[in-house]
């Protein structure tokens, strides 16, 4: 029934009118990402699952204000961070929290017509190049490609300056693509015959 709705539009209806179909909606929408997201700071499913339902519960309980939200994804993925980040403070489990000392799991891409082309070889090799890039890398890659996160977001989220988002970002894309080239078509080599 929302399915087609802007996620600005679900927002209005939730803060407005108070419509439940339009929360479980945008639940429905996000809450997967933001789970994988989670699970990169707690390192538990569990956890994380927990964290973002505690996330929105607490949009629900404020949902009068959310109208006041300019950036209701981005606001989502910086609560997601602070209650993850809580959550490991309160397991003391958080000591000082490194890039290099999360795991990320790439979920798979969203499978568009070319996609579907492509051999199960060639996306394992992606899978793999994705899985070899330095932590930060990484988290960059999948909240940018995957999540479909914009580069100041990323930067905001993770308390970077845009410019360091922009060059991992471009450090991921370089490795994927050397690790890419060797499954590129041979090129065949016309030789000419002497006159």
């Amino acid at each position: 029934m929302y399915e087609h709705l802007h996620l600005s539009e679900l927002q209005h209806k939730i803060a407005a009118f108070e419509d439940q179909q339009a929360y479980k909606e945008l639940f429905m929408r996000l809450q997967p990402k933001l789970v994988q997201f989670a699970k990169t700071i707690c390192q538990q499913k569990e956890a994380a699952e927990e964290v973002v339902s505690d996330v929105f519960v607490r949009v629900w309980q404020k949902r009068k204000t959310l109208d006041h939200i300019q950036n209701l994804k981005l606001y989502l993925y910086i609560a997601t961070r602070n209650v993850s980040l809580n959550y490991l403070r309160v397991e003391r489990k958080h000591q000082t929290l490194q890039m290099d000392e999360l795991q990320v799991e790439i979920a798979a891409f969203n499978a568009s017509p070319a996609q579907l082309m492509m051999t199960a070889e060639l996306q394992q090799q992606i899978a793999r190049a994705v899985e070899e890039l330095p932590t930060q890398c990484k988290i960059i890659f999948k909240l940018v490609k995957e999540d479909g996160l914009k580069q100041k977001e990323v930067a905001e989220l993770l308390h970077l300056q845009p410019k360091t988002v922009e060059n991992q970002l471009a450090i991921a894309v370089r490795k994927i693509g050397v690790a890419l080239r060797q499954f590129a078509p041979a090129r065949t080599k016309t030789v000419k015959k002497p006159a």
